[in-house]
């Protein structure tokens, strides 16, 4: 079986909606997958990552996501998007420009590996 680039660009764009839906059930994690955020392993296997994203605090900040642009080469899904989060002071809030690089095997189209890029910037209301 091998999965298309359109079908591994939507598992990592499940993940993306699951950021701010809190949603993560269909999201295909494989069971061993890891993610490195900033060169911190916070992602240990699917089941963990699954459970953050569905009820982790650290995750019910954000909002919403913008648009993703996507690249894909070879096993890896590249999405560059912004993370816009819900506190808001004085009309600014604290937001994230991301980066992040799933490995999808085309062999299995389940994500394996999340490494995660992330630039806070200030947004005003």
């Amino acid at each position: 079986m091998t999965v298309s680039d359109a079908e591994r660009i939507a598992a990592a764009q499940a993940y993306i909606s699951s950021l701010a839906s809190h949603q993560a059930d269909d999201v295909p994690f494989a069971p061993d997958c890891t993610r490195i955020e900033v060169g911190l392993k916070t992602g240990f296997s699917g089941n963990h990552l699954r459970r953050s994203l569905n009820r982790g605090l650290q995750y019910r900040v954000i909002s919403a996501t913008t648009a993703p642009e996507f690249t894909v080469d070879g096993d890896e899904v590249r999405a560059r998007f912004d993370v816009i989060t819900k506190p808001s002071l004085a009309g600014r809030r604290v937001c994230a420009h991301i980066d992040e690089t799933f490995l999808i095997p085309a062999s299995d189209g389940q994500i394996h590996h999340i490494r995660a890029r992330i630039r806070p910037f200030i947004q005003r209301s």
